[in-house]
């Protein structure tokens, strides 16, 4: 497929200097928003999701708990897979 698109000079000039006009370079960063548009999409069906199971909201407390939990689990799993 060919893609025509008009940019302001400035941004051309630009994203030519930083090699971004090229098909190859236009191809990443296509995907990569497509990416983070699917990651996004799930971010919300995601949300719903709790909103619909009725979770009472956690307090900073309980969020910090659980990330201490997960941080100290991924130590562990580390520190096991280093030991000789």
């Amino acid at each position: 497929m060919e893609l025509t698109v008009n940019l302001p000079d400035p941004l051309a000039k630009e994203a030519k200097a930083a090699g971004l006009l090229g098909p190859q370079a236009i191809e990443k960063l296509l995907r990569e928003a497509i990416e983070r548009r699917k990651q996004i999409d799930s971010f919300f069906a995601t949300v719903e999701c709790l909103r619909a199971a009725n979770i009472p909201p956690m307090s900073e407390e309980q969020i910090q708990a659980e990330v201490d939990a997960v941080r100290a689990e991924r130590r562990a799993a580390r520190n096991r897979a280093n030991r000789p």
